[in-house]
């Protein structure tokens, strides 16, 4: 088995409510192959109990096959022969099949395929456990991959099960000092890996078996039958059923068109009906909305948020008759300002605050004016202000004069704040020395986060 890598705090929720008296109502939920099962597995290695992984297939099937290994769990015969054909009638039986005072789990994973085939499943698990679950030592468990349909109907106050849980837990991709982990291949390398796929465990166990970046994006991506070749499909249409205004959308943000009314354009769509479907792009994690730090929160733009799709739609979704003819090669310097808006994102979302340990930080711009990074201490009314490049031998001196010029627009304390600045690179030509300048190099950033 793969080693387990991150999750010690998801692990310690699902643990510590074991550990408690009386029944526990789990929801684990989270996008495609970010490592559900894989946390589920770890967590029932030492206990007793049933794990039922369902598949995308019609009721009928899903029933009979979570009854058999019930009746296999329980060493019930007679459930084994009975012929059931509803999730009310199933619950029932086990009303007087399940032992009370035994603790055990039960554990049904991909629950999303269950709401999808029949939706009344969701009624008849609140009968099960309002009537029998919750006075039981039963650890219920269930975990789903369609994040829109458990968030709708386990999870909002519109479903019957609204108010019966325990605790939900949202797993999310792995930060990036975590994934570097599973990558054997020089530092750089696994930052433009992370900068390509993301935290998503699974994908970054792909990525594992490859000595570069490079030899890794063009088998993965740019062949056609890559690992990633036909992925955003997956993802976007388990989610959407109206796939290809999302594709538009999404193709839009890619391009650079981050403001609604330029995003609608792209996309062929009036202005006032693209909020919607941001909106939805935006609850399930694919899109971000920032506005500048600090400033007015009504300005703002969207930015691709899930990495894989910002890449595939930048480089595969444009490309697809050459990759089909196998006709395309790449070179990593043919990405170099693609990668480069990812290192800004990179840093600003999860390397800034590790290094630097400010928790309020953001983008800044005004007009044609941006500096990638703006942090704030309130309580010292410290700011900073820095700047990515994903270049190598950067002037150093020559950025930080202008990120000086620049930070004098920035409206926020000018009268009594004390400005730093920082400056993130692959490398600087030269190293300059200044008490309220901080340089960071890979190098550095490598020995940082490890």
């Amino acid at each position: 088995m793969v080693r387990f890598i991150d999750r010690e705090y998801e692990l310690s929720l699902l643990n510590d409510a074991w550990n408690q008296e009386g029944a526990k109502f789990m929801v684990l939920y989270g996008r495609r192959r970010v490592g559900k099962t894989r946390l589920i597995t770890e967590f029932t290695m030492d206990k007793d109990g049933i794990f039922f992984i369902a598949e995308d297939v019609n009721s009928k099937v899903q029933i009979n096959e979570l009854k058999n290994r019930l009746a296999g769990y329980l060493n019930d015969e007679f459930l084994r022969k009975t012929d059931i054909v509803e999730w009310r009638n199933l619950f029932e039986y086990l009303i007087r099949a399940i032992p009370k005072e035994k603790r055990f789990y039960f554990i049904i994973d991909e629950f999303s395929y269950l709401i999808k085939n029949d939706p009344a499943i969701t009624s008849a698990l609140q009968k099960f456990w309002d009537m029998f679950l919750s006075s039981t030592q039963v650890y219920f468990l269930v975990s789903g991959s369609i994040f829109g349909l458990i968030s709708e109907k386990v999870l909002s106050s519109a479903s019957p099960l609204y108010g019966r849980r325990t605790r939900d837990i949202l797993i999310r991709p792995m930060p990036s000092w975590y994934a570097v982990k599973f990558l054997n291949m020089p530092f750089e390398d696994k930052l433009t890996v992370c900068m390509a796929i993301g935290g998503v465990p699974e994908y970054l166990q792909k990525a594992g078996s490859f000595t570069s970046a490079e030899s890794f994006i063009e088998a993965e991506f740019l062949k056609k039958d890559g690992y990633f070749y036909r992925e955003p499909y997956f993802l976007l249409s388990q989610e959407f059923k109206e796939i290809r205004t999302y594709f538009s959308i999404l193709n839009a943000i890619a391009f650079g068109n981050t403001k609604p009314i330029e995003i609608a354009n792209f996309a062929g769509m009036n202005s006032r009906e693209i909020y919607p479907y941001l909106e939805n792009l935006i609850r399930l994690g694919f899109v971000e909305r920032i506005s500048p730090m600090p400033g007015d929160k009504k300005q703002g733009i969207y930015l691709i948020n899930d990495m894989v799709i910002d890449f595939w739609f930048n480089f595969v979704y444009s490309n697809r008759e050459k990759i089909e003819r196998d006709e395309i090669g790449i070179k990593l310097e043919d990405f170099t300002a693609y990668f480069g808006k990812r290192f800004e994102i990179l840093v600003r979302n999860e390397l800034f605050q590790r290094l630097l340990g400010y928790e309020k930080s953001g983008k800044w711009w005004y007009k044609d004016t941006d500096i990638d990074i703006v942090a704030i201490n309130e309580k010292n009314s410290e700011i900073v202000f820095a700047e990515c490049k994903w270049s190598n031998k950067v002037n150093a001196k020559e950025i930080y004069i202008e990120l000086k010029e620049k930070a004098r627009s920035v409206r926020w304390k000018n009268d009594m704040r004390r400005e730093k600045y920082a400056i993130f690179a692959k490398s600087f030509a030269k190293k300059i020395i200044d008490k309220d300048l901080l340089l960071f190099d890979l190098k550095d950033i490598e020995k940082m986060i490890f």
